[in-house]
């Protein structure tokens, strides 16, 4: 699995679910994974995993309450490669507009809002199913992919990010394009499941390990 086989990768356990499934998805690649909720384990590990599914503002307040927010953050100021996921992913902007309006992160510049389309009652929220993504910057995370692959969604929320530079990937749904990828300096993530995305989500997944 090229050099990533002695890496340690801490997948962060804010009760926000989908922990299994990546935690599975890394295993079978041969990645040595530990779920934890312990700041000091994602201090030790080499690489970080910040997955998610759920609202915004419970979200923010387990991140805070088992002290993963400055876990998470000490991390990408440390240089160690982290991974976000779906609403891990959301969480690392300034704000998002579910649940009323919640302050998150503010690692990236951006908000993430709701899909809004002028005729509604014809298209499905959440988004949910496989879709395309055009990824528009190289990096190595997201190498060795077949053009036109397919990756699993489900999200009723969206980045909407005002920083062009950190845009790796978008993806069009019901004549909204989005963007459902990005990166920055040691941070990459994914608004679809790579651990849900068969083949090629795997081979983010060993990219990531291998990164």
């Amino acid at each position: 699995m090229g050099g990533g086989v002695d890496i340690v990768i801490a997948i962060i356990d804010y009760e926000a679910g989908n922990l299994r499934s990546v935690e599975l998805a890394l295993k079978h690649i041969g990645a040595d994974c530990i779920v934890t909720q312990d700041p000091e384990v994602i201090k030790s590990a080499d690489k970080v995993i910040f997955p998610g599914v759920g609202a915004a503002e419970s979200c923010m307040e387990n991140l805070k309450r088992f002290r993963m927010d400055k876990a998470l953050v000490d991390a990408l100021e440390s240089n160690k490669k982290v991974l976000a996921i779906c609403v891990g992913m959301q969480l690392l902007f300034e704000k998002s507009m579910e649940d009323g309006g919640v302050d998150c992160l503010g690692v990236l510049k951006g908000t993430v809002e709701h899909f809004e389309f002028p005729n509604e009652e014809r298209v499905k929220i959440p988004h949910m199913g496989w879709n395309e993504v055009d990824f528009v910057t190289p990096h190595p995370v997201f190498k060795n992919i077949p053009p036109s692959s397919e990756y699993y969604f489900v999200h009723s929320y969206y980045v909407e990010g005002n920083d062009i530079e950190i845009l790796a990937g978008k993806t069009e749904y019901a004549g909204k394009v989005f963007t459902s990828a990005i990166a920055r300096d040691n941070l990459a993530a994914t608004q679809f499941h790579p651990e849900k995305s068969g083949k090629v989500g795997l081979q983010i997944l060993k990219n990531f390990l291998d990164w």
